[in-house]
Protein backbone atom coordinates (compact mmCIF):
# COMPACT_ATOMS: atom_id res chain seq x y z
CA UNK A 1 0.00 0.00 0.00
CA UNK A 2 1.52 3.46 -0.86
CA UNK A 3 1.69 6.78 1.19
CA UNK A 4 -1.25 8.24 0.03
CA UNK A 5 -3.17 5.22 0.08
CA UNK A 6 -2.73 4.94 3.77
CA UNK A 7 -3.40 8.91 4.04
CA UNK A 8 -6.64 8.16 2.06
CA UNK A 9 -7.68 5.42 4.29
CA UNK A 10 -6.86 7.00 7.69
CA UNK A 11 -8.70 10.10 6.37
CA UNK A 12 -11.89 8.27 5.08
CA UNK A 13 -12.15 6.18 8.12
CA UNK A 14 -12.30 8.86 10.62
CA UNK A 15 -14.79 11.32 8.28
CA UNK A 16 -16.43 7.57 7.84
CA UNK A 17 -16.90 7.66 11.95
CA UNK A 18 -18.12 11.00 12.05
CA UNK A 19 -20.47 10.65 9.14
CA UNK A 20 -22.49 7.52 10.81
CA UNK A 21 -21.96 9.58 14.36
CA UNK A 22 -24.49 11.84 12.82
CA UNK A 23 -26.92 10.44 11.17
CA UNK A 24 -29.33 10.41 13.29
CA UNK A 25 -29.99 14.16 12.04
CA UNK A 26 -30.93 12.42 9.17
CA UNK A 27 -33.45 9.69 10.54
CA UNK A 28 -34.88 12.95 12.50
CA UNK A 29 -35.23 15.32 9.39
CA UNK A 30 -37.11 12.44 7.17
CA UNK A 31 -39.58 12.09 10.14
CA UNK A 32 -40.15 15.23 10.48
CA UNK A 33 -40.81 16.08 6.93
CA UNK A 34 -43.93 13.56 6.80
CA UNK A 35 -44.60 13.68 10.74
CA UNK A 36 -45.59 15.90 13.98
CA UNK A 37 -46.95 15.49 17.09
CA UNK A 38 -50.39 16.51 18.13
CA UNK A 39 -51.72 17.37 21.47
CA UNK A 40 -55.35 16.69 22.72
CA UNK A 41 -57.64 19.98 23.40
CA UNK A 42 -57.83 20.51 26.93
CA UNK A 43 -60.19 22.64 28.61
CA UNK A 44 -57.66 23.28 31.69
CA UNK A 45 -56.37 26.54 31.89
CA UNK A 46 -53.00 26.59 33.51
CA UNK A 47 -51.84 30.17 34.69
CA UNK A 48 -48.38 31.28 33.35
CA UNK A 49 -46.18 34.14 34.30
CA UNK A 50 -44.56 35.65 30.64
CA UNK A 51 -41.13 36.63 30.75
CA UNK A 52 -39.99 39.56 28.48
CA UNK A 53 -36.17 40.64 28.34
CA UNK A 54 -35.48 43.54 27.25
CA UNK A 55 -33.01 46.07 26.09
CA UNK A 56 -33.57 49.52 24.62
CA UNK A 57 -36.77 47.42 23.11
CA UNK A 58 -39.22 51.24 22.92
CA UNK A 59 -39.89 50.23 19.20
CA UNK A 60 -40.91 46.77 19.43
CA UNK A 61 -41.99 45.55 22.99
CA UNK A 62 -45.49 47.17 22.77
CA UNK A 63 -46.64 44.96 20.44
CA UNK A 64 -45.45 41.83 22.10
CA UNK A 65 -47.33 42.97 24.63
CA UNK A 66 -50.43 43.20 22.95
CA UNK A 67 -50.24 40.20 21.31
CA UNK A 68 -50.56 38.59 24.41
CA UNK A 69 -53.43 40.49 25.53
CA UNK A 70 -55.10 40.01 22.28
CA UNK A 71 -54.24 36.30 22.32
CA UNK A 72 -57.59 33.49 22.33
CA UNK A 73 -56.20 32.81 26.00
CA UNK A 74 -58.05 33.67 29.00
CA UNK A 75 -56.18 36.75 30.12
CA UNK A 76 -56.53 36.22 33.92
CA UNK A 77 -54.34 33.56 33.41
CA UNK A 78 -50.91 35.26 31.80
CA UNK A 79 -49.28 38.07 33.94
CA UNK A 80 -46.94 40.22 31.80
CA UNK A 81 -42.96 40.37 33.47
CA UNK A 82 -40.78 42.82 31.74
CA UNK A 83 -37.20 43.14 32.77
CA UNK A 84 -35.80 46.04 31.32
CA UNK A 85 -32.04 45.21 31.08
CA UNK A 86 -29.56 48.18 31.01
CA UNK A 87 -32.19 50.24 28.98
CA UNK A 88 -31.37 53.96 28.12
CA UNK A 89 -35.13 54.47 26.24
CA UNK A 90 -38.58 54.28 27.20
CA UNK A 91 -38.62 50.30 27.37
CA UNK A 92 -39.79 50.21 30.87
CA UNK A 93 -42.14 53.43 30.46
CA UNK A 94 -44.12 51.99 27.34
CA UNK A 95 -44.63 48.63 29.18
CA UNK A 96 -45.96 49.84 32.36
CA UNK A 97 -48.28 51.58 30.29
CA UNK A 98 -49.40 49.04 28.52
CA UNK A 99 -50.22 46.96 31.91
CA UNK A 100 -47.08 44.94 32.50
CA UNK A 101 -45.53 44.46 35.63
CA UNK A 102 -42.25 45.72 35.16
CA UNK A 103 -38.57 45.62 36.91
CA UNK A 104 -35.42 47.87 35.78
CA UNK A 105 -32.25 46.27 36.10
CA UNK A 106 -28.69 47.95 35.32
CA UNK A 107 -25.30 46.15 35.48
CA UNK A 108 -23.62 46.64 32.25
CA UNK A 109 -20.84 43.61 33.71
CA UNK A 110 -23.89 41.47 33.41
CA UNK A 111 -24.95 41.85 30.04
CA UNK A 112 -26.40 38.50 28.48
CA UNK A 113 -30.40 37.65 28.23
CA UNK A 114 -29.36 34.99 31.13
CA UNK A 115 -28.20 37.66 33.52
CA UNK A 116 -32.11 39.12 32.86
CA UNK A 117 -33.81 36.15 33.28
CA UNK A 118 -32.03 35.36 36.66
CA UNK A 119 -32.47 38.43 38.18
CA UNK A 120 -36.36 39.03 36.94
CA UNK A 121 -36.95 35.20 38.16
CA UNK A 122 -35.63 36.40 42.03
CA UNK A 123 -37.38 39.69 41.69
CA UNK A 124 -40.66 37.02 40.75
CA UNK A 125 -40.27 35.02 43.68
CA UNK A 126 -39.59 37.66 46.08
CA UNK A 127 -42.74 39.44 44.94
CA UNK A 128 -44.93 37.10 44.12
CA UNK A 129 -43.52 33.55 44.56
CA UNK A 130 -43.28 31.71 41.13
CA UNK A 131 -44.91 28.58 42.50
CA UNK A 132 -47.93 30.67 42.53
CA UNK A 133 -47.63 30.26 38.34
CA UNK A 134 -47.76 26.91 36.64
CA UNK A 135 -45.06 28.05 34.25
CA UNK A 136 -43.14 30.80 32.45
CA UNK A 137 -43.07 31.51 29.50
CA UNK A 138 -39.87 33.28 28.07
CA UNK A 139 -39.94 35.34 24.72
CA UNK A 140 -37.94 38.11 23.50
CA UNK A 141 -39.00 41.84 23.56
CA UNK A 142 -39.23 41.15 19.65
CA UNK A 143 -41.11 38.43 19.08
CA UNK A 144 -45.32 38.62 17.70
CA UNK A 145 -47.15 35.57 18.58
CA UNK A 146 -49.81 33.82 17.12
CA UNK A 147 -53.69 34.55 18.04
CA UNK A 148 -54.18 30.43 19.23
CA UNK A 149 -50.26 30.67 20.71
CA UNK A 150 -51.33 30.03 24.44
CA UNK A 151 -53.98 27.74 23.89
CA UNK A 152 -51.92 25.63 21.83
CA UNK A 153 -48.78 25.21 24.18
CA UNK A 154 -51.42 24.61 27.24
CA UNK A 155 -52.66 21.75 25.27
CA UNK A 156 -49.32 20.00 25.26
CA UNK A 157 -47.97 21.35 28.81
CA UNK A 158 -51.11 20.07 30.12
CA UNK A 159 -51.00 17.06 28.22
CA UNK A 160 -47.38 16.17 30.14
CA UNK A 161 -48.88 17.95 33.25
CA UNK A 162 -46.35 20.33 33.50
CA UNK A 163 -43.63 17.91 33.46
CA UNK A 164 -41.66 18.75 30.28
CA UNK A 165 -40.62 21.83 28.75
CA UNK A 166 -42.58 23.16 25.56
CA UNK A 167 -40.89 24.86 22.38
CA UNK A 168 -42.78 26.07 19.16
CA UNK A 169 -42.53 27.11 15.88
CA UNK A 170 -40.23 29.94 15.30
CA UNK A 171 -41.23 31.91 12.42
CA UNK A 172 -39.93 35.14 11.18
CA UNK A 173 -41.82 38.74 11.49
CA UNK A 174 -39.63 39.75 8.48
CA UNK A 175 -38.98 36.87 6.54
CA UNK A 176 -39.15 38.80 3.17
CA UNK A 177 -37.38 41.86 4.24
CA UNK A 178 -34.38 40.67 2.26
CA UNK A 179 -32.00 37.80 1.20
CA UNK A 180 -30.54 37.89 4.30
CA UNK A 181 -33.44 37.86 6.57
CA UNK A 182 -34.66 35.49 4.44
CA UNK A 183 -31.94 33.15 4.79
CA UNK A 184 -32.33 33.49 8.54
CA UNK A 185 -35.77 32.69 8.33
CA UNK A 186 -34.88 29.30 6.29
CA UNK A 187 -32.28 28.57 8.82
CA UNK A 188 -34.89 28.67 11.93
CA UNK A 189 -37.92 27.04 9.98
CA UNK A 190 -35.33 24.49 8.78
CA UNK A 191 -34.49 23.61 12.40
CA UNK A 192 -38.24 23.18 12.93
CA UNK A 193 -39.05 21.52 10.38
CA UNK A 194 -35.92 19.29 9.93
CA UNK A 195 -34.78 18.79 13.28
CA UNK A 196 -37.41 19.51 15.92
CA UNK A 197 -40.40 17.81 14.71
CA UNK A 198 -39.31 14.45 14.49
CA UNK A 199 -37.38 14.34 17.39
CA UNK A 200 -40.94 14.82 19.48
CA UNK A 201 -42.41 12.43 17.28
CA UNK A 202 -39.91 9.76 18.03
CA UNK A 203 -40.32 11.01 21.59
CA UNK A 204 -36.68 12.30 21.77
CA UNK A 205 -35.75 15.61 23.67
CA UNK A 206 -35.14 18.51 21.04
CA UNK A 207 -33.73 21.76 22.17
CA UNK A 208 -35.36 25.43 22.65
CA UNK A 209 -34.11 27.79 19.92
CA UNK A 210 -33.36 30.84 21.79
CA UNK A 211 -37.30 32.00 23.29
CA UNK A 212 -40.31 30.92 22.67
CA UNK A 213 -40.92 28.01 25.33
CA UNK A 214 -43.11 27.49 28.22
CA UNK A 215 -40.95 26.06 31.20
CA UNK A 216 -42.42 24.67 34.76
CA UNK A 217 -42.24 26.65 37.79
CA UNK A 218 -40.58 24.03 39.81
CA UNK A 219 -37.68 24.81 37.29
CA UNK A 220 -37.20 28.56 38.69
CA UNK A 221 -38.17 27.89 42.70
CA UNK A 222 -34.39 28.40 43.69
CA UNK A 223 -33.69 30.85 40.42
CA UNK A 224 -31.92 30.75 36.92
CA UNK A 225 -28.32 29.81 36.32
CA UNK A 226 -27.98 30.03 32.57
CA UNK A 227 -26.45 33.29 31.76
CA UNK A 228 -23.69 32.05 28.78
CA UNK A 229 -23.33 33.64 25.44
CA UNK A 230 -26.28 30.98 24.24
CA UNK A 231 -28.20 30.03 27.49
CA UNK A 232 -30.44 28.38 25.13
CA UNK A 233 -28.57 25.68 24.43
CA UNK A 234 -26.94 25.86 27.71
CA UNK A 235 -30.94 25.05 29.28
CA UNK A 236 -31.19 22.70 27.04
CA UNK A 237 -28.26 20.49 27.33
CA UNK A 238 -28.85 20.57 31.41
CA UNK A 239 -32.81 19.19 31.13
CA UNK A 240 -31.36 16.87 29.25
CA UNK A 241 -28.54 16.09 32.02
CA UNK A 242 -31.90 16.40 34.57
CA UNK A 243 -34.07 13.61 32.92
CA UNK A 244 -36.26 16.04 31.21
CA UNK A 245 -37.06 15.47 27.48
CA UNK A 246 -37.91 19.59 26.06
CA UNK A 247 -41.24 18.87 23.79
CA UNK A 248 -42.22 20.41 20.16
CA UNK A 249 -45.22 21.79 19.50
CA UNK A 250 -45.40 22.81 16.06
CA UNK A 251 -49.10 23.99 15.90
CA UNK A 252 -47.67 26.88 18.13
CA UNK A 253 -46.35 29.36 16.18
CA UNK A 254 -44.25 32.60 17.15
CA UNK A 255 -42.65 35.58 15.24
CA UNK A 256 -39.55 36.99 15.19
CA UNK A 257 -36.98 39.47 13.60
CA UNK A 258 -34.30 38.85 11.95
CA UNK A 259 -30.99 40.12 10.93
CA UNK A 260 -30.94 42.67 7.54
CA UNK A 261 -27.23 43.13 7.35
CA UNK A 262 -23.64 40.67 6.97
CA UNK A 263 -22.42 42.89 9.67
CA UNK A 264 -25.20 41.90 12.68
CA UNK A 265 -25.06 38.38 10.49
CA UNK A 266 -21.79 37.65 11.55
CA UNK A 267 -21.54 39.46 15.16
CA UNK A 268 -24.70 37.24 16.00
CA UNK A 269 -23.34 34.09 14.56
CA UNK A 270 -19.58 34.78 16.34
CA UNK A 271 -21.31 35.00 19.67
CA UNK A 272 -23.60 31.67 18.54
CA UNK A 273 -20.24 30.02 18.01
CA UNK A 274 -18.44 31.03 21.06
CA UNK A 275 -21.42 30.40 23.09
CA UNK A 276 -21.77 26.95 21.64
CA UNK A 277 -18.06 26.10 22.43
CA UNK A 278 -18.49 26.94 25.90
CA UNK A 279 -21.60 24.91 26.36
CA UNK A 280 -19.38 22.21 24.94
CA UNK A 281 -16.70 22.69 27.57
CA UNK A 282 -19.06 22.80 30.75
CA UNK A 283 -21.36 20.33 29.94
CA UNK A 284 -19.46 17.65 27.27
CA UNK A 285 -18.19 15.79 30.59
CA UNK A 286 -21.51 15.24 32.28
CA UNK A 287 -22.83 13.88 29.11
CA UNK A 288 -20.42 11.46 28.36
CA UNK A 289 -21.18 10.51 32.07
CA UNK A 290 -25.02 10.51 31.99
CA UNK A 291 -24.23 8.44 28.25
CA UNK A 292 -22.68 5.46 29.67
CA UNK A 293 -24.56 5.48 33.58
CA UNK A 294 -26.21 2.67 34.43
CA UNK A 295 -29.74 2.45 34.11
CA UNK A 296 -31.68 1.83 37.93
CA UNK A 297 -35.38 0.97 38.75
CA UNK A 298 -35.30 4.38 40.14
CA UNK A 299 -33.93 6.44 37.24
CA UNK A 300 -34.83 6.14 33.15
CA UNK A 301 -31.91 7.40 31.44
CA UNK A 302 -33.10 8.57 27.55
CA UNK A 303 -29.55 7.89 26.13
CA UNK A 304 -31.19 8.69 22.83
CA UNK A 305 -31.75 12.34 24.00
CA UNK A 306 -28.17 12.37 25.75
CA UNK A 307 -26.26 11.08 23.12
CA UNK A 308 -27.98 13.46 20.55
CA UNK A 309 -27.51 16.66 22.39
CA UNK A 310 -23.98 15.45 23.01
CA UNK A 311 -23.16 15.53 19.36
CA UNK A 312 -25.46 19.15 18.68
CA UNK A 313 -22.85 20.95 21.32
CA UNK A 314 -19.56 18.94 19.50
CA UNK A 315 -17.66 21.92 17.90
CA UNK A 316 -18.10 19.60 14.44
CA UNK A 317 -16.84 22.22 11.99
CA UNK A 318 -13.34 22.99 14.12
CA UNK A 319 -13.37 18.82 14.27
CA UNK A 320 -14.12 19.01 10.35
CA UNK A 321 -11.60 22.05 9.60
CA UNK A 322 -8.74 20.38 11.54
CA UNK A 323 -9.40 17.26 9.77
CA UNK A 324 -9.26 19.02 6.44
CA UNK A 325 -5.78 20.92 7.04
CA UNK A 326 -4.36 17.75 8.42
CA UNK A 327 -5.47 15.83 5.16
CA UNK A 328 -3.70 18.58 3.19
CA UNK A 329 -0.75 18.96 4.82
CA UNK A 330 -0.54 14.81 4.67
CA UNK A 331 -0.71 14.99 1.31
CA UNK A 332 1.33 17.50 0.79
CA UNK A 333 3.95 15.98 1.74
CA UNK A 334 3.19 13.21 -0.70
CA UNK A 335 6.71 14.25 -2.80
CA UNK A 336 8.77 13.19 0.21
CA UNK A 337 7.47 9.23 -0.75
CA UNK A 338 6.41 9.09 -4.24
CA UNK A 339 6.87 10.06 -7.11
CA UNK A 340 3.71 10.38 -9.21
CA UNK A 341 2.62 13.08 -6.81
CA UNK A 342 1.20 15.57 -9.76
CA UNK A 343 -1.56 12.47 -10.59
CA UNK A 344 -1.90 12.67 -6.58
CA UNK A 345 -3.00 16.19 -6.48
CA UNK A 346 -5.24 15.59 -9.48
CA UNK A 347 -7.09 12.78 -8.17
CA UNK A 348 -7.44 14.44 -4.55
CA UNK A 349 -8.65 17.62 -6.24
CA UNK A 350 -11.17 15.79 -8.16
CA UNK A 351 -12.43 13.93 -4.90
CA UNK A 352 -12.21 17.60 -3.03
CA UNK A 353 -15.10 19.05 -5.92
CA UNK A 354 -16.77 15.88 -6.05
CA UNK A 355 -17.71 16.19 -2.28
CA UNK A 356 -18.18 19.57 -2.47
CA UNK A 357 -21.10 19.08 -5.67
CA UNK A 358 -22.62 16.45 -3.03
CA UNK A 359 -23.04 18.24 0.12
CA UNK A 360 -24.14 21.50 -1.75
CA UNK A 361 -26.63 19.10 -3.79
CA UNK A 362 -27.32 18.34 0.12
CA UNK A 363 -27.68 21.54 1.68
CA UNK A 364 -29.92 23.32 -1.14
CA UNK A 365 -31.69 20.11 -1.16
CA UNK A 366 -32.82 20.23 2.64
CA UNK A 367 -33.62 24.50 1.58
CA UNK A 368 -35.86 23.37 -0.94
CA UNK A 369 -38.08 21.15 0.87
CA UNK A 370 -38.43 23.70 3.66
CA UNK A 371 -39.79 26.55 1.19
CA UNK A 372 -42.21 23.81 -0.33
CA UNK A 373 -43.57 21.92 3.40
CA UNK A 374 -43.86 25.19 5.10
CA UNK A 375 -45.24 27.12 2.10
CA UNK A 376 -48.33 28.04 3.88
CA UNK A 377 -46.44 29.42 6.66
CA UNK A 378 -43.44 31.25 4.41
CA UNK A 379 -44.98 34.29 3.57
CA UNK A 380 -44.23 37.29 1.62
CA UNK A 381 -41.37 36.17 0.12
CA UNK A 382 -40.89 35.99 -3.51
CA UNK A 383 -39.72 32.87 -5.62
CA UNK A 384 -37.13 34.76 -6.53
CA UNK A 385 -36.08 35.47 -3.36
CA UNK A 386 -36.51 32.21 -2.63
CA UNK A 387 -34.34 30.83 -5.25
CA UNK A 388 -31.55 33.05 -4.59
CA UNK A 389 -31.86 32.16 -0.48
CA UNK A 390 -31.51 28.46 -1.68
CA UNK A 391 -28.69 29.28 -4.10
CA UNK A 392 -26.93 30.59 -1.21
CA UNK A 393 -27.98 28.82 1.65
CA UNK A 394 -24.62 26.31 1.86
CA UNK A 395 -22.87 29.85 1.85
CA UNK A 396 -24.89 31.04 4.87
CA UNK A 397 -24.47 27.16 6.90
CA UNK A 398 -20.59 27.11 6.11
CA UNK A 399 -20.09 30.51 7.25
CA UNK A 400 -20.00 28.93 10.82
CA UNK A 401 -16.52 27.26 9.59
CA UNK A 402 -14.51 30.33 9.69
CA UNK A 403 -16.83 31.65 12.81
CA UNK A 404 -16.12 28.92 15.24
CA UNK A 405 -12.44 28.65 14.52
CA UNK A 406 -12.22 32.35 15.01
CA UNK A 407 -14.49 31.64 18.24
CA UNK A 408 -11.78 29.45 19.70
CA UNK A 409 -9.15 32.26 19.91
CA UNK A 410 -10.99 35.29 20.29
CA UNK A 411 -13.00 36.64 23.60
CA UNK A 412 -16.75 37.76 22.65
CA UNK A 413 -18.76 39.69 24.49
CA UNK A 414 -22.75 39.72 24.34
CA UNK A 415 -24.01 43.05 21.84
CA UNK A 416 -27.28 44.06 21.10
CA UNK A 417 -29.02 43.05 17.81
CA UNK A 418 -30.82 46.21 16.51
CA UNK A 419 -35.04 45.19 16.61
CA UNK A 420 -36.78 48.14 14.37
CA UNK A 421 -39.36 46.17 12.82
CA UNK A 422 -43.11 47.14 14.00
CA UNK A 423 -44.82 44.00 12.63
CA UNK A 424 -48.17 43.79 14.58
CA UNK A 425 -50.72 41.12 15.97
CA UNK A 426 -53.32 41.85 13.28
CA UNK A 427 -50.55 41.68 10.28
CA UNK A 428 -49.21 38.56 11.50
CA UNK A 429 -52.91 37.18 12.36
CA UNK A 430 -55.05 38.60 9.15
Amino acid sequence: MSYIQVVNLVFNIISGILILCTMQFLFFALVGIFFKKKFPKTKEKYKYGIIIPARNEEKVVGNLIKSVQKNNYPQDKLHIFVIAHNCTDKTAQISRELGATVYEYNNPKENTMGYAFRYLFKKINEDYDVKKYDGFFLFNADNILSKDYFNKMNDAFVYYKGKRVITSCRNSKNFGTNIMSTLYGLYFMHGCRLECRGRSVLGCSTRVQGTGYVISSKIVEKGWKYVTLTEDWEFSADQILQGRNIVYCDDAVFYDEQPTTIKVMLRQRLRWAKGHLLVFLVKAKSLLKRLFKKTTTKEKINRVSTYDILINILPLFVISASLFTLRVIFTLMTPLFMSNYIEVWKDYLISVRRDMIINLSLFESGAIIVFISERKRIKNVSIFKKVIATILWPLFIFVSFPLEIIAVFKKVDWKTIPHTDTTNFEKINN
